[in-house]
């Protein structure tokens, strides 16, 4: 053995006894300086998943939903308003100037055609009433006098004129007649004695809204009318459409509108008629819409997303964009296959919103999609690919 030999041995001896001494037992010492075996090391992570124990921190930050189908949209969602449907609505004025003496309904009271709305105090309607009795009277008078002359015209006791006369003044007679009824008509009045006049429903539905109280001065003239009476079972969608989607759009196509008062709930409508001249102001065509509102949810004056629906069967999974990641041209959702799991799937776009987007291809309805927290998510996917 050479000297440099035999001084690395007393250095390696004395390592060892100044270990022992510290009380550091050889075996510990030889067992952590050896490598650990290939069977206790740590498997890489598998690409695209991420796993994350039951109670983990990030879990909060992370928010799922599940994945449903639903018809796709020919463009992006439009703003529109829902208004009565005109078909079925009635807005009732007074056709004759009064005082209101009792109003017997309220808002939201069915009532049906015919049914008594207000009563009012109306000199004007007495006075028709007298006008159409003294027509009447005169009507009476004129055909005895008529009949009358005819007799003496056969007995040759009176000259023809006379006869011709009295046909006249028969004939102006039953004119006045008819005028006076048909102003009775129009009043909606069969006749008063006392001047009070009801007003009536012309059609069946629901009192929507009154623009009355009692006691209150009438004019046939008001600008606002004071019943409107309509049929809540039926609605008209409004909507402004640009002129970009105006070509994809026709009668008797289908239409899914979403509303504040409903939130994730969608009511289906169905196109009814185009307008024929854009906005020169927005460059926006109207499109009116009929809602069928059966189950009443719907009322006049919300506002409503709107979704024109393509033709066909072509259905696409609905999606918030901040469930989205996009890398280059491609798109990527999060989906959760199983608690704590979630696993970075390319998905396929069939229309893009500024809100909300629909996925055609890549994901199947009743999978978990993360809606919030995908970016969480996808940065952690980079740093294990690191």
């Amino acid at each position: 053995m050479t000297q440099k030999t035999r001084g690395g041995a007393f250095a390696a001896l004395a390592v060892i006894v100044g270990l022992g001494v510290a009380g550091v037992g050889v075996s510990h010492y030889l067992h952590a300086a050896a490598p650990e075996p290939a069977a206790r090391q740590a498997t890489p992570p598998e690409p695209g998943v991420i796993r994350y124990p039951v109670h983990a921190p990030q879990l909060a930050m992370i928010k799922t939903a599940t994945a449903q189908s639903a018809p796709l949209p020919v463009s992006d969602p439009l703003n529109g308003r829902l208004t009565y449907d005109d078909n079925v609505t009635a807005r009732v004025s007074s056709p004759i100037a009064g005082r209101v003496l009792k109003i017997p309904v309220e808002i939201g009271d069915r009532v049906a055609r015919g049914a008594v709305l207000l009563q009012i105090d109306a000199p004007d309607l007495a006075a028709a009433d007298a006008d159409l009795k003294k027509a009447q009277a005169d009507e009476r008078r004129k055909k005895l006098a008529l009949d009358r002359a005819k007799t003496l015209l056969e007995h040759e006791v009176v000259p023809q004129k006379d006869a011709e006369a009295a046909q006249a003044d028969y004939a102006q007679a039953t004119a006045e007649t008819r005028r006076a009824a048909l102003r009775m008509k129009n009043l909606n009045a069969s006749g008063s004695e006392n001047g009070s006049f009801a007003l009536r429903s012309p059609i069946a539905g629901v009192v929507a809204d009154r623009h009355v109280s009692a006691g209150a001065e009438l004019r046939p003239d008001l600008p606002d009318p004071l019943f409107i009476v309509t049929d809540p079972r039926h609605l008209w969608l409004v909507v402004d459409v640009p002129e970009r989607a105006v070509a994809r759009i026709h009668p008797g196509q289908g239409v899914s509108i979403e509303t504040d008062a409903w939130p994730n709930v969608r009511f289906p409508a169905k196109v009814d008629r185009i307008g024929f001249a854009l906005d020169p102001n927005t460059r926006r065509m109207g499109v009116r819409c009929i809602v069928d509102n059966a189950d009443g949810k719907l009322h006049p004056e919300m506002f409503a997303r709107v979704f024109f629906l393509a033709d066909g069967e072509r259905s696409a999974v609905p999606v918030p964009n901040t469930a989205l990641v996009a890398e280059g041209v491609n798109t990527y959702v999060f989906v959760e296959t199983e608690p704590g799991v979630f696993r970075k799937r390319e998905v396929r776009l069939g229309q893009h919103g500024p809100e909300q987007s629909f996925i055609e291809g890549g994901v199947k309805p009743g999978e978990r999609i993360v809606t919030e927290g995908a970016l969480l998510l996808n940065a952690e996917v980079g740093s294990h690919a690191r």
